[in-house]
Parts: C-alpha cells; structure tokens; sequence
C-alpha cells in the first residue's frame, strides 16, 4: 500500500482522512483523532498532504512540514466541486485528495504563527472600527431624531 497523496477533512475532535495511491485509486480511509493523525502521518513516507484552508490548517500544516509532507491548502469554494455525492467528512477528505492534485488548482500558501497572530490582530482592530462606527450612527441618529 503506497500513499502518494492523503485528504485531511479537518472537524473540531476527529479527522477524516483519505490515502490516494499513485494512479488515483483509495488505499486508505481512516477517522482518527489529532493524536492518532499525528502519529499515522509521522509513520509514512513523505507524500502530498492536502487541507482546506483555515487557521487550524496552517498549524497543522506547519506540523506536517516539519516531518518531511509537502501541504498544499485550498479554499473550500474549489473543493466542492469535486464532492460527488451527498456531504459527509470522508467524501470531503476524498474530494480534497482529488482537488489537490490537479496541477492548476489555486493554493492557499501556509501562514507562519507570527502571519496568523498578525492577521488576527488586523480582524480584532477591523472589528473594533465596525463597531465604533454603529456606536456613533447609533447616537447620531438619537440626537438627530430629537431636535
């Protein structure tokens, strides 16, 4: 059984995972947990490892690089194409081995810690304007509406 490239359905406290070989063919299909995910990953040889693109992704994506995958992440909105039946995790992970093996698919390029902590404090300060804007409107329209 020789695994070329794995789809990683990533959930909250379980992973879904599915092992394509060289031709495409499913070798492997597997729920297991961030512990079990670790350990299997770090058991085989180095193959392609495709995620959906999110915070939790980078992270496991830097940790995947470390023991010698290559991570490729895709947005979710060129994954669901290849969805082929009703949407449960084992069909994702399998439609994201698919998607991520074709050579012209768009990647999301792996974020470091400090680009992700960098990006969260630019959502928390675009919140804060968000806010402070409705907070303002809020008053003006109050003041306006009283005289």
């Amino acid at each position: 059984m020789q695994i070329a490239t794995i789809g990683i359905d990533i959930g909250k406290s379980s992973f879904h995972m599915v092992g394509l070989n060289g031709r495409g063919a499913i070798v492997l299909r597997r729920r297991c947990t961030r512990t079990q995910l670790m350990r299997d990953l770090a058991n085989l040889p180095p193959c392609l490892v495709g995620m959906e693109a999110c915070c939790g992704a980078h992270h496991l994506g830097q940790r995947l690089v470390t023991l010698g995958h290559t991570v490729r992440l895709i947005p979710p909105q060129f994954v669901k194409p290849f969805v082929k039946s009703q949407k449960n995790d084992l069909l994702d992970a399998e439609a994201i081995a698919e998607a991520v093996q074709r050579p012209t698919m768009r990647l999301v390029p792996l974020k470091t810690t400090d680009q992700l902590d960098l990006q969260a404090i630019h959502r928390v300060r675009t919140r804060l304007v968000r806010r402070r804007t409705a907070v303002i409107n809020h008053y003006a329209r109050f003041f306006w509406s009283a005289v």
